[in-house]
């Protein structure tokens, strides 16, 4: 993904956290890699809790990959959580194995052959991102060389796009050591394939989606949500929308923000509002505090999107999957962009599939507030149906259940 045009046409203030737009920024960012990671790792004890040999690993990269995948370790006695050495899994930092890295140093003399390979085939997007590319490497060499020595008895995924998942996908096709993957959010057309040996979606949007991106390889089987299990039987049942959550990610601009609370809190004194950033926002939204004391504030890093979204009605956002699970749940969910930026309009095509309302502008989305404080319709949640397969099932809150089934199958 890191070489779509989608990637390189993100805003600045989105992009420059990730890679630098300043060549000495990012020359910057690679020797602080290389003190903290390559270096610090080789210093850094590994003392994991669990026997990795043998086990059915359940890879995470992030807090959100951690609660898609626990209900697998709390079902099966031989599995284990694990993650690379040093990444960041918010909360659950302390509570998951790690795979050592301190050997990752020694495959760099691979770099000058790979950025000259990144450049004949991405032109040059290779030296634009070359911080990134040199993150990258030796992820593939150090798991292959980890699989080879815990031998574990398959890998279950739920990101498949990020550079250390992907690494340790292909290493695992090498090594023969068969794959799962557990989709924990809204996927994209912009997704690599589908490339493991069994895949369980939460519905035929995300199959659709995955086609497009090319060839599906093993087996597909479309399970429902199971993270939203415990939460869904307890859905919304309010009659008319008050309180109101409002979530936003990196690419909403600040005055975007700002500008869509003041008329918000400004025309519905009679709503409450609650304001969640995405856990990666590093920006601390100090004035919106000052500026709005009435509103109130969600930490993604402590509560889970669920917990936030069971104390609300209604759910306005740009481009996030968090639409979805709002809708699931029976909150209305209003699609709003905060920003004038050309990126991902729409990027998960809910309006496009009527999942959610949108809204051009403020007043349009004032109306559609207006018309859900008067009126919420307790059958709303129906609208998910083509992104979750268990939606008006028998297995409708149980698939955690059905996806057991099928990876306990898939393991046999």
């Amino acid at each position: 993904m890191r070489f779509t045009p989608l990637f390189a046409s993100l805003p600045a203030t989105t992009l420059e956290p990730i890679s630098p737009a300043n060549p000495l920024k990012r020359l910057a960012k690679v020797l602080g890699y290389t003190a903290v990671r390559l270096v610090g790792n080789m210093f850094r004890p590994i003392r994991n809790p669990e026997q990795l040999r043998g086990a059915v690993w359940l890879y995470v990269v992030s807090q959100n990959n951690y609660d898609s995948l626990r209900f697998i370790r709390e079902h099966r006695s031989d599995a284990v959580l694990v993650a690379g050495q040093a990444k960041q899994i918010g909360r659950y930092n302390q509570q998951v194995n790690r795979l050592s890295l301190r050997r990752k140093v020694l495959y760099y003399w691979q770099l000058p052959e790979v950025l000259l390979g990144l450049w004949r085939s991405e032109g040059p997007g290779a030296w634009r991102f070359f911080d990134l590319v040199f993150n990258a490497i030796g992820y593939y060499e150090v798991y292959r060389r980890a699989l080879r020595h815990y031998r574990p008895r398959a890998v279950v995924f739920a990101n498949d796009h990020n550079d250390d998942a992907r690494a340790l996908l292909l290493a695992c096709i090498a090594e023969g050591v068969p794959t799962a993957y557990v989709q924990h959010a809204s996927v994209s057309t912009n997704f690599p394939p589908l490339g493991f040996d069994l895949s369980l979606l939460e519905g035929q949007d995300a199959l659709d989606k995955y086609r497009q991106c090319g060839p599906v390889r093993g087996q597909v089987q479309l399970v429902g949500m199971p993270k939203a299990d415990a939460f869904i039987r307890r859905r919304n049942q309010q009659p008319r929308v008050q309180r109101v959550a409002i979530a936003a990610n990196t690419l909403d601009d600040s005055a975007g923000l700002l500008a869509a609370l003041e008329y918000l809190l400004g025309n519905f004194p009679h709503l409450s509002f609650t304001f969640r950033a995405h856990p990666s926002d590093p920006r601390s939204f100090a004035e919106l505090r000052q500026r709005f004391p009435q509103l109130r504030f969600s930490d993604a890093r402590q509560e889970s999107v669920f917990e936030f979204l069971q104390q609300h009605d209604a759910l306005i956002a740009a481009d996030t999957s968090t639409h979805l699970e709002a809708t699931l749940l029976n909150l209305v969910s209003l699609y709003y962009r905060f920003s004038n930026h050309g990126v991902a309009d729409d990027y998960y095509g809910y309006a496009a599939h009527g999942l959610i309302d949108r809204a051009f502008g403020l007043p349009e989305l004032g109306e559609l507030l207006n018309r859900y404080a008067q009126h919420k319709p307790l059958e709303h949640y129906q609208r998910a149906a083509y992104y979750c397969a268990t939606l008006g099932t028998a297995h409708e809150g149980h698939s955690q259940e059905l996806a057991l089934q099928r990876l306990d199958l898939w393991l046999r």
